[in-house]
């Protein structure tokens, strides 16, 4: 009970945080209200053990419920009483600061001299509450345009404006907002905190051993008689903290080249379920355009995905077999059936030979059960939905408004997978209350060159493989 008191604090702490800095600055909702919300499965666990012990766990329904209730309420709040997302995250400011000085003539002059009308026609000028846009036609290509008048507006204004290049229906149009650099924003935390990234990486590794424990059969009573057992919950937590910590640190040193300011990666400790929420990173500046957006996105899945098939593979090997269930889920890692993905199918195959065949499903190893949850991460992070990093890579194949349309496809055909995988389906319903527009680069005009495009699809085929079922007459051929 002390340890999850510690850990309640821990957490409480760490959504105040979390609301704090992402929630509130983007919504009229006051902000304990939110903290409310996301606390209320921790805080109805904490009753439950107070009251009725915490040998006698609550139903499993009932806990997801709460889990479900808690999200789908939080991203209900953020989207009907949110800001508009059509402009960058640095432009989210207070409604005080958010007004833009009236140009005067002589401005509005210089202002117009920033557009040769070789490289861009402007045609007028449209004075909004959080930007000045500037429309016209673009009469050279997209990154010659947008450097020449930023390099221009810079000139003609020094550092007052943040100049975006987006896209309309009507063709492309700059917009100028206020530089937020400065306007000084108030009560800016620190960009990294390594002491707080590295605790909340110590929490993490306790309660994710402690996930690995439960995973081979150690009891509490078998633990507390002899210590030296704790290391058995190793293979797990180290392999799925260097999935998630790949994944994380792939943004990061991304961001980090494109000049992007971002955290350190910052894991999440859970004392239950798989031991973690994950990991994430914030940036806190503008993309500068679509490639740094598509680069950033694609970095975590494949730095993931890299360090996901020797973990899994591995573990796969020191795995073994028993007769196929009729109840086995996509986290039953006691009879797992790996025929639901094609990827999987093939690389436990691969892996584990002629042990695996029609009719087995897999006793999987501590080490195959954190290899197997980061082909799920990864799978999870490539839907193309939003600020998903599918959706990123999206925005930046094919920008904005396809990549709306992309994800609204995608929520209904994981919609229809669930129907035959009730599994996804809690993951099926959460994508509707995703938002699908994504934040726009400061740049978002301008496209990926052929290689980023082949890198992107090759993404989506990876998607394609996790997700999809092996077809019955590949798994006649390999006998499984």
């Amino acid at each position: 009970m002390l340890l999850w008191f510690i850990f309640l604090i821990i957490l409480g702490l760490f959504i105040q945080n979390l609301v704090k800095r992402r929630i509130a600055p983007s919504t009229n909702t006051p902000a304990w209200i939110f903290w409310w919300i996301l606390m209320t499965p921790a805080l109805f666990l904490t009753a439950w053990m107070f009251l009725v012990g915490p040998n006698n766990p609550p139903p499993r329904n009932i806990v997801f419920m709460l889990f479900l209730l808690s999200l789908v309420s939080s991203l209900w709040l953020m989207s009907s009483s949110g800001n508009s997302n059509s402009l960058p995250k640095v432009q989210q400011l207070k409604s005080s600061e958010r007004e833009i000085k009236p140009i005067e003539a002589g401005e509005e002059a210089r202002l117009r001299n920033c557009f040769p009308w070789t490289i861009f026609y402007l045609q007028n000028l449209d004075y909004k509450p959080q930007a000045i846009l500037c429309r016209g036609r673009l009469r050279t290509n997209s990154d010659e345009a947008y450097k020449t008048i930023k390099s221009n507006i810079e000139r003609a204004f020094g550092e007052r404006f943040l100049v975006l290049f987006q896209d309309s229906l009507k063709g492309p149009f700059f917009a100028l907002i206020p530089n937020p650099a400065q306007l000084k924003m108030e009560n800016e935390e620190p960009l990294n905190r390594p002491f707080f990234a590295l605790f909340l990486l110590m929490m993490t590794l306790f309660t994710t051993t402690v996930i690995g424990i439960r995973l081979v059969g150690v009891s509490a009573i078998d633990l507390k008689h002899n210590l030296a057992l704790f290391k058995l919950g190793l293979p797990y937590s180290l392999g799925l903290i260097a999935i998630l910590g790949a994944h994380e640190l792939g943004h990061y040193f991304t961001a980090v080249r494109y000049k992007i300011k971002t955290t350190l990666p910052y894991f999440i400790p859970l004392p239950f379920f798989l031991g973690t929420f994950g990991a994430f990173i914030q940036m806190r500046s503008s993309v500068p355009n679509r490639r740094a957006l598509f680069d950033v996105a694609i970095a975590g899945p494949i730095a993931g995905f890299v360090i996901t098939l020797p973990i899994l593979i591995l573990g796969l090997t020191l795995s073994t077999t028993v007769s196929e269930s009729a109840s086995s889920n996509l986290l039953d890692f006691q009879s797992l059936d790996p025929r639901f993905s094609f990827l999987l199918s093939l690389l436990s195959k691969l892996a584990m030979g002629s042990v695996l065949i029609a009719g087995k499903s897999i006793v999987m190893h501590p080490l195959a059960i954190a290899g197997y949850i980061g082909l799920i991460i990864t799978a999870l992070n490539l839907l193309p939905v939003g600020q998903l990093d599918g959706g990123h890579i999206v925005h930046a194949m094919f920008g904005q408004r396809i990549a709306i349309t992309i994800g609204q496809i995608t929520r209904i055909l994981v919609f229809l997978l669930a129907l035959s995988r009730s599994d996804l389906l809690l993951w099926a319903i959460l994508l509707f209350f995703f938002p699908l527009a994504d934040q726009p680069a400061l740049n978002d005009v301008s496209e990926l060159d052929n290689g980023r495009d082949i890198l992107g699809f090759a993404a989506l085929v990876l998607l394609v493989m996790i997700l999809l079922p092996l077809p019955p007459t590949v798994a006649h051929w390999l006998n499984i």
